[in-house]
């Protein structure tokens, strides 16, 4: 969505900019609202044209789509049909022709820099630019110089191309657009993967700090983030190398903070919260080894994950864990081979040693109390602390009518512990099942798609109209945020909701 909230502005210092008179929403028509355009691009109608075909775009071909029922434009080499978002579009009709028919990455740099374009507009994505080979005369790397408390924070930019005035246009345009894979030049191809960039923004309430990997492999389980008093580290794994954030933050936050990959473009967003709602003037300064790529190798860290413990099965009887006589701890752990810590945990050998930390979480029993529906939300590996739920739920409270698990996956592959599940809701007539899928296969004849309003309010019905009810949800941080969001949307109130986040 080409949009930022209105109160949404970066840091004085970072390189996002915004105009001096700042920038207003408009009103919408009654239904165009962020809702109803996702529901569009799930309704399967081609919003490009094309009828699912991708092209090359030439810039004469751009310039002839540059009005209000026909506006193509190209970010960051990129070409989308913009048309159908008009209406949708909260900066404006006029906002989204300024750029008409024309490559517009420096008027969305301006204002949308960090919103994530490219999950928003990936059904209007009409192709690629077709790019004239050329070569800058003179070539620099750009960085800024941020000033805190009589430190310097360098903070790299994405690599840019400085040349002569005459120079000037043909090389915006190539940094713009794409240039064919055959004239990329990496300077650290035979070494490794090219540098990352970051770069940070603000609102009242939040510091994002953005990561771009300029990989297409990233997923959770390659960043390991930590905080500790006033440091805040961040480690991305990226292939044998290791890209490092480590910072003095300028001001306090909050301990919790989220972790986000957009992984089609190997973006991470990672969000703070502020203790106090104030502008920070800077990010804070570096520390050791600061926005640097370092071999594997040639680092030391000490990675700690949070993982639920879990019942050896799902038809094992529940009981609390008396921990001086149990020999064993059961974790349901998935292992992603381009990951920090799993690939390293699936290599221990009988008699290697782990260090385990006390229990931690703020999940009560007493929650279950007197409950007669019990309803759980999961997705991938967020489906492990709903096992000793199950577990527990099933086997110790008398008065439940009702237990049901939605389980969102994005193929049939990915199901944990499918047929445990399967066979559990053919013993136990009280518990239901529904799986959901994002990527199915055409066989598929269950549901598909993603946590939404319409999904939820099919699935949380109460077995009667005065039940008791808990939810529990757990997943991706996008996916409990949108799911928390829609819970409360659907007026279940706070002591009906537990959210299991690490």
């Amino acid at each position: 969505m080409l949009n930022v909230p209105s109160q949404s502005f970066p840091g004085p210092s970072s390189q996002q900019r915004v105009s001096s008179g700042g920038r207003s929403k408009v009103p919408l028509k009654q239904g165009r609202s962020l809702m109803d355009w996702i529901r569009l691009t799930k309704s399967g109608k081609d919003l490009t044209g094309l009828k699912g075909r991708l092209i090359e775009v030439t810039e004469e071909e751009l310039k002839k789509h540059n009005k209000k029922d026909d506006c193509w434009i190209c970010i960051r080499g990129f070409v989308y049909n913009v048309s159908p978002y008009m209406e949708y579009h909260p900066g404006g009709e006029e906002e989204l022709m300024s750029a008409a028919g024309s490559d517009g990455t420096d008027l969305f740099d301006q204002v949308h820099r960090w919103v994530n374009y490219e999950s928003m507009l990936k059904e209007c994505l009409v192709g690629r630019m077709a790019v004239k080979p050329a070569f800058p005369k003179v070539i620099h790397s750009r960085f800024q110089n941020e000033k805190c408390h009589g430190h310097s924070l360098v903070s790299h930019l994405p690599f840019s191309l400085l040349c002569t005035d005459a120079d000037y246009h043909e090389e915006k345009r190539l940094l713009n657009g794409m240039l064919p894979k055959s004239q990329v030049t990496d300077p650290l191809a035979k070494e490794g993967p090219s540098s990352p960039s970051y770069d940070w923004f603000q609102t009242d309430a939040l510091v994002t700090i953005v990561i771009y990997t300029k990989q297409k492999d990233i997923n959770l389980d390659s960043v390991i983030a930590d905080h500790q008093d006033d440091s805040f580290r961040a480690e991305t794994v990226i292939k044998d190398y290791s890209y490092l954030i480590h910072i003095a933050l300028s001001h306090e936050i909050q301990e919790d903070f989220s972790v986000r990959v957009v992984e089609n473009v190997g973006k991470i967003e990672i969000v703070l919260k502020k203790k106090e709602n104030t502008s920070w003037k800077c990010l804070g300064h570096p520390l050791e080894n600061h926005n640097s790529l370092i071999p594997k190798k040639d680092t030391g860290t000490e990675i700690v994950k949070p993982y639920t413990p879990v019942s050896d099965s799902l038809f094992s009887e529940f009981k609390e864990p008396v921990l001086p006589n149990n020999k064993y701890i059961y974790f349901l752990i998935k292992i992603y081979p381009a990951g920090l810590f799993t690939p390293e945990l699936d290599h221990l050998q009988i008699g290697d040693y782990v260090s385990v930390s006390n229990p931690e979480g703020n999940f009560k029993i007493s929650q279950f109390q007197d409950l007669e529906d019990l309803f759980l939300l999961a997705a991938g590996t967020g489906f492990t602390p709903m096992v000793k739920v199950l577990s527990y739920a099933l086997t110790n409270i008398p008065s439940l009518r009702k237990v049901k698990l939605m389980f969102f996956n994005k193929t049939e592959d990915d199901i944990i512990w499918r047929s445990q599940l399967e066979k559990l809701a053919f013993k136990d007539k009280r518990f239901d099942l529904e799986f959901v899928l994002s990527v199915p296969t055409s066989e598929w004849n269950g549901k598909r798609g993603y946590i939404s309003p319409a999904l939820l309010s099919e699935f949380l019905k109460r077995s009667l109209d005065t039940s008791k009810v808990l939810i529990c949800i757990c997943g991706p941080m996008p996916f409990t945020e949108q799911g928390m969001k829609l819970l409360h949307d659907l007026n279940f109130s706070k002591d009906e909701i537990h959210s299991f986040t690490a």
